[in-house]
């Protein structure tokens, strides 16, 4: 069994859901004990669209998800753990809320 070190939530959104992603990660810094990341307006990493990332522990692993599940309002919500495996950390161990998007796995690989 891997160690977990902790997870990200990564919120996806667009010109059009910025402000909506925007107030929901800070809506979850406000609730709970995570660390909101920037609200990156273009692609990074593997992620297929502008995101926010939300990091936390194992403690706060169910009630940070249920929350999400509950106001993303249509956003997608990619979540994972971080185990020192990027590439099945991003796929394999990977949590989906929404539609699941395609990753560009080059930039875990290269």
């Amino acid at each position: 069994m891997q160690d977990i070190h902790g997870y990200h939530a990564h919120i996806y959104f667009n010109a059009q859901t910025l402000d909506q992603a925007r107030a929901l990660c800070k809506a979850a810094t406000e609730k709970f004990a995570v660390q909101m990341g920037r609200v990156h307006q273009k692609l990074v990493g593997p992620h297929p669209d502008w995101s926010c990332q939300l990091a936390f522990g194992h403690e706060q692993l169910a009630d940070v998800t249920l929350w999400l599940a509950l106001n993303r309002d249509g956003l997608v919500v990619f979540l994972h753990p971080l185990t020192g495996d990027e590439l099945r950390d991003h796929t394999d161990h990977a949590i989906w809320m929404g539609a699941v998007r395609p990753l560009d796995l080059s930039a875990l690989t290269g």
